[in-house]
């Protein structure tokens, strides 16, 4: 009975197996190529799913992800509008993708606003709308109106397929150019699963059912790609008077005060050249209601674009006000907001981590191309810089790029050991507080007193800025570096410029706090209103051409996707030079 009992075990095994994979196989998904920055965090919020769903599809992608890797997006999750996302095949095109859906090149180009010809290619995922209902006036006729003659009768099959092994029904329906559901609607028992050898309905196109009896001219060329958007871009309209709103928290925290300060300098210098300019200016307080009044004011339907909030409770309600009024919405401040995922006309000014940390290691391995990287670990792992150090050290392995790790006790002789004289050294602190900086620089700068010959480098943090008064001579002494968004100096011409006229204007010094408020209402304010003034509906397609210098904050926004807004990508690297320069690296 033992060999017996090991046979129907063994398949037992085989045929659960069989379920489970027959299971995933027939899993309706789509694909999504991971871009630089991306996170699975990130890339849920895109397509409305958990982090859980993905990993599903795709085990080990919770463990490590890359640029360039494709992954399986589970579909039935979509937007709340109807839509669906589609990701582009070879030889589709929009024209196909408006037969294939029956929706309008229009109705596409609008759900997808970072979408152009130039673009327009395979792998990319789009957001499809939702198909627009007939018109409910059209005359409906009642079986005693209808005639006696009956019209030809159209077949409800164009095809019929017969299921293969490992075939689904996303496979099936892009082969035949349908939509999914328009193959489960005709094949209603697919709800229950696809097996292999079933038979089934491939009907009509949505677009070809709705005027069977014509025929299409086979000579007919359609239109191009090129056509097609060109046709359906939206005519630009031009900004008599620029209406801003500016919604931020007053009363509850000063530093808005400061920014609200350096934002009318900003206005002041562009009416000053002519712009005609209407601010509005309300504190918003920090709970949704108070910000519901102010939404509710006529006025606010009439704004070209909003500045705010503050508080991650307000974000959404504010996003939804803004997309469906067709305003552009700027938030200064929080790094962490969803809805720049799925509005078009958001600006995320402070950039997401995962964003930012991919920023800087494209910036690192491209200053640093034959760098010799030495990691300093504090005694208590600093949990806030584990994500970047992580990421750094797959950035380093994949490029080739040599590492080792010392402990912040380490003496002279262990750090001098660890250094390679045909490459630039980089001393990495994995911690990026002003403790574990002042347990190392001492060692660090006997190291580079006593071996001069050496290329020697310590690379560090934004919050650095705060700690360069007590370090100075050490950072220009170990040749320093820090990565930061936002960045500058007294000693700059801007600077000094700004410093001045805030001085004359408010009879008070600015803040010394790191990033400087007031610096940031000017560079917001400066940047989007001078882009409206310039290019008015227009702005988004002109962003390239927007090359201001900015006093503290620099722009470099780039779209999330096809159908969300802009993060600002941009980032900085200050080095304290051996010769003591102070130099402002900008890798455009």
């Amino acid at each position: 009975m033992k060999p017996i009992n090991r046979i129907f075990l063994f398949l037992l095994f085989i045929s659960v197996s069989y379920a489970i994979s027959y299971a995933q196989e027939n899993q309706s998904y789509f694909l999504h190529t991971i871009e630089k920055g991306q996170s699975l965090y990130s890339i849920s919020k895109m397509y409305n799913v958990t982090t859980s769903d993905i990993i599903r599809l795709n085990p080990g992608c919770d463990e490590k992800i890359y640029a360039g890797q494709t992954i399986k997006i589970p579909t039935g999750k979509e937007s709340q509008k109807g839509e669906t996302f589609h990701t582009i095949q070879a030889g589709e095109t929009l024209y196909k993708l408006t037969t294939m859906y029956n929706v309008s090149a229009k109705d596409i180009c609008e759900a997808n606003p970072g979408l152009s010809a130039e673009n327009f290619r395979i792998g990319q995922v789009i957001l499809i709308p939702q198909k627009k209902e007939e018109q409910t006036d059209a005359v409906v006729q009642t079986p005693t109106e209808q005639s006696t003659i009956q019209g030809p009768v159209v077949p409800r099959c164009k095809d019929m397929h017969k299921v293969k092994r490992k075939e689904t029904i996303f496979s099936v329906s892009r082969e035949y150019g349908i939509s999914e559901q328009e193959l489960i609607d005709a094949n209603p028992e697919l709800k229950k699963g696809m097996k292999k050898g079933q038979f089934l309905c491939i009907p009509y196109p949505a677009a070809t059912t709705v005027q069977p009896t014509q025929k299409e001219d086979p000579y007919a060329v359609p239109p191009s790609n090129s056509e097609l958007f060109r046709k359906n871009k939206e005519t630009p309209q031009k900004l008599s008077t620029i209406k801003a709103a500016l919604l931020l928290p007053f009363q509850e925290d000063k530093r808005m005060v400061e920014y609200y300060e350096g934002f009318l300098m900003a206005v002041d210098s562009l009416k000053r050249t002519g712009v005609s300019l209407d601010l509005y200016v309300y504190d918003s307080g920090k709970d949704i209601s108070t910000l519901n009044t102010i939404l509710a004011k006529n006025e606010m339907k009439s704004m070209n674009i909003i500045i705010g909030p503050m508080h991650q409770n307000q974000i959404k309600p504010l996003s939804d006000f803004a997309e469906k009024n067709d305003i552009r919405l700027v938030i200064p401040f929080s790094q962490k907001g969803e809805e720049v995922f799925k509005n078009p006309a958001i600006y995320q000014i402070n950039t997401p981590q995962s964003y930012l940390y991919s920023e800087v290691y494209e910036h690192f391995t491209r200053q640093f191309p034959n760098a010799n990287v030495i990691f300093i670990e504090p005694s208590s792992a600093d949990k806030e810089k584990a994500e970047f150090i992580s990421g750094l050290k797959q950035e380093l392995k994949s490029k080739g790029i040599p590492m080792r790790t010392v402990s912040e006790s380490a003496t002279k002789e262990t750090l001098k050991a660890t250094l390679r004289s045909d490459k630039e050294n980089i001393f990495i602190p994995t911690s990026g507080s002003n403790v574990l900086l002042i347990k190392v620089l001492p060692q660090l700068t006997l190291l580079v007193r006593e071996n001069p010959a050496e290329k020697i480098h310590l690379f560090g943090y934004p919050e650095w800025q705060t700690y360069t008064r007590d370090h100075l001579e050490n950072f220009f002494e170990l040749d320093v570096y820090f990565y930061s968004s936002f960045y500058t100096n007294t000693l700059f011409p801007a600077a000094v410029q700004f410093t001045n006229a805030y001085h004359k204007w408010y009879s008070k010094d600015l803040a010394s706090k790191y990033p400087n408020y007031a610096m940031l209402g000017f560079d917001t304010g400066f940047f989007f209103l001078k882009g409206l003034s310039l290019y008015s509906s227009e702005l988004e397609n002109n962003l390239p051409k927007m090359n201001l210098t900015p006093i503290q904050t620099g722009f470099k926004f780039q779209r999330v996707n096809n159908w969300g807004g802009f993060i600002n990508k941009k980032v900085f690297f200050i080095r304290f030079t051996k010769n003591f320069e102070l130099v402002k690296l900008d890798f455009e």
